[in-house]
């Protein structure tokens, strides 16, 4: 068995849409994150980390920002991925033309159209916003891009204003409409609520791109899906602006494990792209980051290494392979005998029993003063009780 889950999940009322496709931002909205800066090749490498996993579409960057994004962008387009290869654009034609130009599959162009962006930011009207979203959208189409168009603060516009907004943009041909909760703000009710109304307006597909200021933005996007959404934005460990993006190794492996719902991704990958993300952006993985972090399948407490040594899945969901993560028990205060027996006759070491309790003992007190138990540590201890045995 590879994962136990709970039984309560229960699927006949779980109404997840047919299809449900993920594109990425990693390489845009991630890039964002202040501080990071991916080079040419690091943006090339972590596209073809992404299509190894099987990611859907890939937005590969802002072509306008500059010279070399525009650059890089053409060059990620020209890889022959599996994925889609996307652009962000503004409604704007010279964007959509740089856009062009780096060759992309297709487009996702936006406006912030909320009031408070309207005007404090644009400082133009709703019926210019509107104007100025159907132009770009039809001049997307009209080139022959696919063209996704996002409502940036879509999660603080007013209702009607906003469905008049995605109503027009299906009118315009528009393949896909996102819903951008800018700062995070939405509930999954909200959500819920959100998108049931503007699927009273519209056919078209809807994605959500949620921000995680909350703490919220997978659970958000799931509920999204559950109210009949299409597709999900993503960026690998999480990361964007501020407290960032819906985890793309998160939403996948609750989509899978907890819902049900496999979307062909080769999961046994996610470990290497997490990691290279983390090198590549200079952004660690926090030790408790569910899926990928260190600590999610270390374990120490002797109970529960008692068990886990027995049946890994009394004490883990899955197994961790699964991701391409290892299981690592570790010594410290809380083990017990089975633990440090493990971890002997791992280094090929043969005690008694009464050697066995004394370097138990010897661990504790060791990790109570302050020392971490690594390999050296316990090859010390373990002299300590009787040199022989390590000269065994």
């Amino acid at each position: 068995m590879q994962y136990f889950v709970s039984p309560f999940n229960r699927e006949e009322e779980i109404k997840l849409p047919k299809d449900i496709l993920i594109y990425d931002t990693t390489l845009r909205d991630g890039e964002q994150t202040p501080g990071v800066c991916f080079s040419r090749e690091d943006k090339i490498e972590i596209a073809h980390k992404l299509d190894e996993l099987r990611i859907h579409q890939i937005e590969a960057g802002f072509p306008i920002v500059s010279k070399r994004e525009a650059e890089t962008v053409k060059a990620i387009a020209s890889e022959g991925l599996n994925a889609d290869i996307l652009g962000l654009t503004r409604t704007k034609k010279e964007d959509i033309d740089k856009a062009l130009d780096c060759d992309v599959d297709g487009i996702i162009t936006f406006m912030g159209v909320s009031d408070l962006h309207l005007d404090h930011k644009m400082h133009i009207t709703r019926q210019e916003a509107l104007e100025k979203c159907m132009d770009a959208i039809e001049y997307g189409k009209d080139h022959g891009l696919y063209v996704a168009f996002s409502s940036e603060d879509a999660t603080r516009t007013d209702l009607d204003f906003l469905k008049r907004i995605y109503k027009n943009a299906d009118e315009c041909g528009a393949d896909r409409v996102h819903i951008a909760d800018t700062t995070g703000c939405i509930t999954p009710q909200g959500m819920t609520f959100l998108i049931k109304e503007i699927k009273k307006v519209t056919d078209v597909n809807i994605a959500m791109h949620c921000h995680n200021d909350f703490g919220l933005a997978v659970i958000n996007s799931i509920a999204g899906l559950l109210a009949g959404g299409y597709a999900v934005s993503t960026t690998v460990n999480g990361i964007g602006e501020r407290a960032g993006n819906a985890s793309l190794e998160e939403l996948i492996m609750t989509l899978k494990l907890l819902y049900g719902k496999d979307l062909g991704f080769k999961i046994k990958h996610i470990q290497a792209l997490s990691e290279l993300v983390s090198q590549k952006s200079g952004l660690p993985i926090p030790y408790n980051k569910p899926i990928v972090g260190k600590n999610v399948f270390r374990h120490e407490s002797g109970i529960h290494v008692d068990a886990v040594i027995e049946e890994p899945l009394c004490y883990e969901p899955y197994l961790p392979e699964l991701v391409g993560q290892k299981r690592r028990l570790v010594l410290g205060k809380h083990s017990g005998c089975r633990a440090v027996k493990a971890k002997l006759d791992a280094c090929g070491y043969h005690v008694t029993k009464d050697q066995l309790c004394q370097i138990v003992e010897k661990v504790k007190q060791s990790r109570e003063e302050g020392k971490y138990i690594n390999d050296d540590v316990f090859k010390d201890i373990v002299r300590s009780i009787d040199e022989n045995i390590v000269d065994f």
